[in-house]
């Protein structure tokens, strides 16, 4: 069962979210919080496998949420659900640690799949976010060195908690330098990663 905690300061979103998750058998809202900070004495309380996180919030906004367990809850995964996709809120959102980033405009079945998703640790990212990601990184020339160690290990098989073991960084750290190789590549996903690096001859 994937339980999920959702987190925006618009009571009607978070009764719309908990709407789309009834029915679904893997998956439950455990709490909902109006605030960055209600959502970190939630995820103390509840322990959920996923996050959804609105950025814009009051005390405390969905980036700083998400600094702050990143490093005090490394295995819970935060999924961005926003109505911006600008990159300067994109890049600061994923370089905290986000798992994923999604649009509220979403279809229901995206956000179910990338709730899914997101509890096995892979990163997801709506189409047009992709491309602000790219923009972001589109300066940082090839794939550096330890991009290129997460891919190995990706390729592997290992999930992104293994990876961050066996190179001794954080899970948020795995997830930038994957997201910061999917735009390189220009992809949108781990199997799409690997499957680019192989073709030109990175792996």
């Amino acid at each position: 069962m994937i339980r999920v905690l959702v987190t925006d300061d618009h009571p009607i979103v978070r009764d719309g979210l908990r709407g789309a998750f009834t029915g679904e058998p893997d998956i439950e809202v455990v709490g909902e919080a109006a605030s960055g900070l209600e959502a970190l004495a939630l995820v103390a309380r509840h322990h959920p496998d996923v996050v959804l996180m609105d950025l814009r919030m009051p005390e405390l906004d969905g980036v700083g949420a998400i600094r702050r367990l990143a490093v005090s809850h490394p295995a819970v995964r935060v999924l961005v659900l926003t109505t911006y996709d600008a990159e300067t809120d994109v890049l600061p959102a994923i370089e905290a640690g986000a798992t994923g980033y999604l649009l509220k405009d979403a279809p229901v079945a995206d956000l179910l799949a990338a709730v899914r998703a997101a509890a096995r640790g892979e990163a997801v990212l709506a189409p047009s976010v992709a491309g602000r990601v790219l923009g972001g990184f589109r300066q940082a020339g090839p794939l550096t060195r330890r991009e290129l160690e997460v891919l190995r290990l990706v390729a592997a098989g290992a999930t992104n908690r293994a990876a961050a073991g066996k190179l001794f960084i954080s899970e948020a750290s795995v997830k930038t330098h994957l997201v910061s190789a999917y735009t390189k590549l220009g992809v949108n996903d781990r199997a799409a990663a690997v499957g680019e690096a192989y073709r030109r001859g990175l792996l």
